[in-house]
């Protein structure tokens, strides 16, 4: 693979027309910031669960907040790794480099937008409904691989659906953003029908498959395998996984902390083991001058975390730079935060143990994940059973409640189940409930 080819300004939908880096106030991989940004489905992010309930006193992440640290992190991943990039003579159109930000941090507002209400519970609630709930029915009306979409939703899978996808009454190309920012998305660059392989992930449902293609083959990605079809990553897809990586890890302890499930002596103790007092003599110089003034303990803990992002940034992009020719020829093949050493790679281990320990399987977040199954589920049962029998005076008021662009009048029931995924996937946390609630009568 080739940077040159690689950063592309065309966008999906609209390739007749020719797109350059102009001098205009805005490049093209900022109109895609920007595009993401003021768009409705990226608004409802800020509805969805990341971890824990949706706020009550105390604030905490939601998916949108999120997203926006995400962007920020991957951002400064990016201008990091340009920095390193203007010195390699290969690369012809060096001017393109200093959008690399722009095309990372567009990439990273993305990235969740496919994710469905109540969190990763969200993901495992619609895959239960085909896989044993009523959905089932479905099985025998599609192919194996279609079903593989409908069993296993991948929320990976559906922001480039979500992106790409030409809902009913709107434009060719979904959101027309250009191939680079699309690619740089795509975390798994391969099918559903992967899993039939082995893997536990995908990057795209059967219905992106030709969308999937043309951003291929546009930006000369590299094809690993014909059996299952795999590509290499865009090698920006590193610098959106680690911006994830980092800010989900760091930033859920804490909101942990703000909860109390964690105490401050063992916030503290994680944050501060990323740290070496003979290698890090500075910072802890800085620590001591800032707790001085600084004698909130919510500061302190958003001083350490702050800390904490900025090191693991300077590493992480350096694990890039240092494997940047595996990256560049698809030899690369796990995540940059595995490439950290020494204490960082020590504490992110810990806090990644802790997380798992304490944190995500805390009540309040089991709690969440069962209303999660119930409301999605029973939602599905809704609109899925009214597509099997439009006829009767019930499934017309059922389908009368979609909005006009989910079509469900094509022919094949893959298209149909796939628009009443589309409609529940992108309910917030919120608004699933209320209709839960409108239609089983709760809320007279």
């Amino acid at each position: 693979m080739n940077w040159d080819k690689l950063l592309s300004a065309k966008r999906l939908g609209t390739e007749n027309r020719e797109y350059k880096n102009t001098d205009e106030i805005r490049s093209q991989f900022q109109r895609d910031y920007d595009r993401i940004i003021f768009s409705s489905p990226f608004r409802r992010l800020q509805n969805k669960t990341q971890v824990f309930p949706l706020p009550g006193s105390i604030f905490v992440h939601n998916r949108l907040t999120h997203s926006l640290e995400v962007a920020s992190v991957g951002r400064s991943l990016a201008n990091l790794v340009a920095q390193d990039l203007r010195q390699k003579n290969d690369i012809k159109n060096k001017e393109i480099l200093n959008d690399l930000g722009s095309i990372v941090s567009a990439a990273c507002l993305a990235h969740d937008m496919g994710n469905p209400p109540f969190g990763h519970a969200g993901e495992e609630a619609i895959s239960k409904y085909f896989k044993e709930g009523n959905g089932k029915k479905i099985q025998n009306v599609v192919t194996e691989e279609e079903w593989i979409d409908l069993t296993n939703f991948e929320g990976n899978a559906n922001a480039l659906r979500l992106l790409t996808h030409q809902f009913k009454g709107r434009r060719s190309g979904g959101f027309a953003l250009t191939y680079s920012t699309l690619a740089t998305l795509i975390k798994y660059p391969y099918g559903s029908d992967a899993m039939l392989q082995g893997k536990k992930k995908f990057g795209y449902f059967q219905a992106e498959k030709e969308t999937f293609l043309k951003i291929a083959n546009e930006l000369g990605l590299k094809k690993l395998s014909d059996e299952p079809l795999t590509y290499a990553r865009h090698p920006l897809v590193f610098l959106v996984e680690a911006a994830d990586d980092i800010c989900y890890e760091i930033m859920d302890i804490e909101d942990a902390h703000k909860l109390k499930i964690l105490d401050t002596p063992k916030t503290f103790d994680l944050l501060l083991e990323f740290f070496d007092e003979e290698a890090d003599k500075k910072f802890y110089k800085n620590k001591e001058e800032i707790f001085r003034e600084v004698t909130d303990i919510n500061e302190q803990v958003a001083y350490l975390r702050a800390s904490v992002i900025g090191k693991l940034i300077r590493e992480t992009a350096q694990v890039f730079i240092d494997n940047h020719d595996k990256i560049i020829n698809g030899d690369y093949n796990q995540s940059l935060i595995k490439g950290l050493t020494g204490k960082s790679e020590e504490a992110f281990e810990s806090c990644k143990k802790l997380a798992i320990r304490q944190i995500y399987n805390h009540k309040s977040v089991v709690k969440i994940e069962l209303t999660g199954f119930n409301v999605l589920g029973t939602l599905l049962d809704e609109f899925i059973t009214a597509i099997f029998s439009p006829d009767s005076d019930y499934s017309k008021k059922i389908l009368s409640i979609l909005p006009s662009q989910f079509d469900v009048e094509e022919h094949s029931f893959y298209k149909k189940a796939m628009s009443i995924v589309d409609f529940v996937s992108g309910m917030t946390d919120l608004y699933a409930v209320d209709l839960y609630k409108d239609i089983k009568g709760i809320n007279l």
